[in-house]
């Protein structure tokens, strides 16, 4: 009897699932359209790669061919907001993975919660990154015909020299002192040419990373209020884990491109 009574129950939940609101009809369960998304998303995903692994390669290449270039130009980044970015990143993947948990165990308050955070901290994310291009705009490290390569360093200089002639022939050599593509063989022109690819390279990869976080948060804007108008629970949460996915990878695109920009040679 007891068995027989678990064999309904059991046989109630299955039909409830598989009679979910959500269930489109060219599917035959749950479970299938499921499996489904989760493999167009992961077919998407192979497509960023391939994108990304393009843009890799160019660097690679590039910074083969100009790595002293490259080394001195990533010494122009801040560590400071590079990391601070990084941490920002690593735990939005956090609060993304309880949000998925938050819609697998149909606590939609938690859901609504941990989406919402892991949208502040990418806004967070794209805040610092304003911040750096901003202070690139204005050392004129912009690749095109206002890049000045060393800009700060001509700029005292010139404000040396309107000031005397001692005061400037007592700032050149100190500018030769403390540049430090003075130690190379890379003359002042041969750097105003190479360094442009790196910075040519930084704004496309960073600024293609930042198009994708956006687009990130309008995808979880909208799962968001799906999840507080109560459209997920124990069955149908599919939604929230892709989103998870492409925030994931995401990040993880972000956690390849901070070593390769901000870290070139870093330990001279």
């Amino acid at each position: 009897m007891s068995s027989t009574v678990a064999e309904a129950g059991h046989g109630h939940a299955h039909a409830h699932a598989e009679h979910h609101a959500a269930h489109q009809h060219h599917f035959d369960t749950m479970l299938q359209q499921k499996e489904a998304a989760i493999l167009g998303m992961w077919v998407f995903l192979l497509t960023e790669i391939l994108f990304f692994g393009g843009l890799f390669v160019v660097y690679m290449i590039y910074r083969v061919w100009y790595f002293d270039a490259f080394a001195e130009a990533s010494r122009r980044l801040n560590l400071f907001w590079g990391g601070l970015n990084t941490a920002v990143l690593i735990l939005s993947s956090l609060t993304m993975a309880m949000g998925v948990r938050g819609a697998q165990t149909n606590k939609r308050k938690a859901t609504v919660g941990w989406l919402i955070l892991t949208m502040l901290l990418g806004g967070v994310f794209l805040g610092v990154k304003l911040i750096e291009y901003s202070d690139k705009f204005k050392n004129h490290e912009v690749p095109g015909a206002n890049f000045v390569w060393n800009w700060e360093e001509q700029q005292e200089a010139a404000k040396a020299a309107a000031e005397g002639g001692a005061a400037a022939e007592h700032a050149a050599p100190a500018a030769e002192a403390g540049g430090e593509h003075r130690q190379l063989s890379l003359t002042p022109d041969q750097l105003q040419r190479t360094t442009q690819l790196y910075f040519s390279l930084y704004f496309t990869m960073t600024g293609l990373h930042a198009l994708h976080m956006i687009i990130g948060i309008a995808l979880m804007s909208v799962i968001t209020w799906m999840a507080w108008k109560g459209k997920f629970d124990e069955h149908y949460y599919t939604p929230v884990e892709l989103g998870g996915l492409y925030w994931h990878f995401v990040d993880i695109v972000w956690i390849f491109l901070f070593p390769l920009l901000y870290l070139v040679e870093r330990h001279t």
